[in-house]
């Protein structure tokens, strides 16, 4: 008996160690922000980011300390629009809950079509063609409109169309007040998020695609970063923006976790191989009586 016993811890040893001992890879983490600094793209009349030494030094005690002001504008590089922007009555940046802040996403890309039209606007069509391709838009996802216009950033004038203090000059894409319409009435999206400076196009004057979403509470994030390393589906979006009392939005921490297929896989892979050692070594044990 003694004998079978080490028969099948041999066995044991020479199949499951290799398996056991395989690491399992981490997630990986995206991020979506633009850091603030001199070169942060605001709105033509808003304030810019503004970073102010205090004190950088070694102090009379012997320790070092560094502190710093800081002043901008709420709505400027990566930041969160909260629904009160153009909602009265609706949340203010503190009352966003943070449920809303959260939550499995989706990619629809439209680049080839702003590469054509720096003024293109994403439509119903483009909603349902995307639908058509990846199944019906999630209840309760973070939707985020990609037209490839992170290439432009820091360049303002391409980023912006203008690098003046014009607004009738801004040229970029957003997303049509059709197809803003069309979500509100047919899907359940909780934020919206764009990689532009706004997600109503250069040339909008009433701003409808802001008034329709944020009227309904679904927070916009603005000037989202790396959107091209997302996939089209398969990821979860993360805002953390400065919880300002009363604010009508703020700067803003967005990042994303991507889904690990492929380390799925490998554990799946890894326990039937497993199952499978286990069962050569009670085949190969019993054999051997």
């Amino acid at each position: 008996m003694n004998s079978i016993v080490g028969r099948l811890a041999i066995y044991a040893v020479f199949f499951l160690v290799p398996v056991l001992g395989k690491p399992v890879e981490k997630s990986e983490w995206i991020e979506l922000s633009y850091p603030f600094n001199n070169e942060t793209i605001y709105w033509p009349t808003a304030v810019s980011f503004k970073h102010t030494l205090v004190f950088e030094n070694y102090t009379s005690g012997g320790f070092y300390y560094a502190s710093y002001d800081i002043s901008a504008s709420e709505h400027g590089g990566t930041h969160i629009d909260a629904p009160r922007h153009f909602a009265a009555g609706k949340w203010t940046a503190d009352q966003i809950p943070l449920h809303h802040l959260i939550g499995p996403a989706i990619k629809i890309d439209l680049s080839s079509k702003a590469d054509q039209n720096a003024d293109y606007e994403m439509t119903p069509s483009d909603l349902q063609e995307w639908e058509k391709k990846h199944g019906k838009i999630p209840d309760n996802v973070i939707l985020l409109a990609f037209f490839g216009w992170g290439k432009h950033w820091p360049n303002k004038t391409m980023y912006l169309g203008t690098d003046l203090k014009n607004t009738s000059l801004l040229h970029f894409p957003g997303i049509h007040p059709n197809a803003s319409s069309w979500l509100v009435k047919n899907r359940k999206v909780k934020m919206v998020g764009i990689d532009t400076p706004s997600i109503d196009f250069g040339q909008s004057k009433m701003f409808k695609t802001h008034q329709i979403l944020y009227a309904e509470n679904i927070p916009g994030l603005e000037n989202v970063a790396h959107m091209d390393k997302l996939p089209t589906k398969g990821f979860t979006v993360y805002a953390a923006p400065m919880f300002i009392s009363g604010g009508s939005g703020g700067p803003c921490r967005i990042f994303a976790r991507l889904e690990d297929r492929a380390t799925s896989a490998d554990v799946r892979f890894q326990v039937e191989v497993e199952v499978l050692a286990i069962m050569i070594c009670l085949l190969f044990g019993f054999l051997s009586l």
